[in-house]
């Protein structure tokens, strides 16, 4: 899918059912008008809620990069503060096991040549992204 809008808007989410547990990444997608051009919603497997987190940040990464080629502009959205300070670059990663997946995360958004902002919004206004990350472990665990 190819498009020409300037700002993308992209909300991500992670949900682990127990810490670690079943975990599930959800990604949803919006142009500027507010149409949603991508949902996506991946099992994760038995992870924690921050590798969940992260790897819904990868998930919409992975997408981007084969589906940018005219956009100047991407907003992430989390409802977590630790991604949008870590992946800012404002707090330390301290978990030894997430610098690596935060290093080749930062990499890899760099790679995308754009404009690229990491914003907080509360975790009622980030219920689609949410809704697929816990899809994806329904749709494993039955639930």
């Amino acid at each position: 899918m190819k498009f020409m809008k300037t700002r993308l808007f992209v909300y991500t989410d992670g949900a682990a059912r127990g810490n670690p547990g079943l975990a599930g990444a959800g990604v949803a997608i919006k142009d500027e008008t507010g149409k949603i051009i991508c949902s996506l919603s991946k099992f994760l497997g038995n992870k924690t809620n921050n590798e969940a987190e992260y790897a819904a940040v990868n998930l919409a990464v992975d997408w981007l990069s084969q589906n940018l080629p005219k956009t100047k502009e991407i907003q992430f959205f989390f409802d977590s503060r630790l991604l949008v300070n870590q992946l800012s670059g404002h707090w330390r990663v301290k978990a030894p096991h997430l610098k690596p997946i935060v290093a080749n995360l930062r990499l890899k958004i760099a790679g995308l040549g754009k404009k690229v902002l990491f914003n907080h919004l509360p975790r009622e206004e980030n219920s689609l992204a949410d809704g697929l990350a816990n899809l994806a472990i329904d749709e494993i665990a039955g639930g």
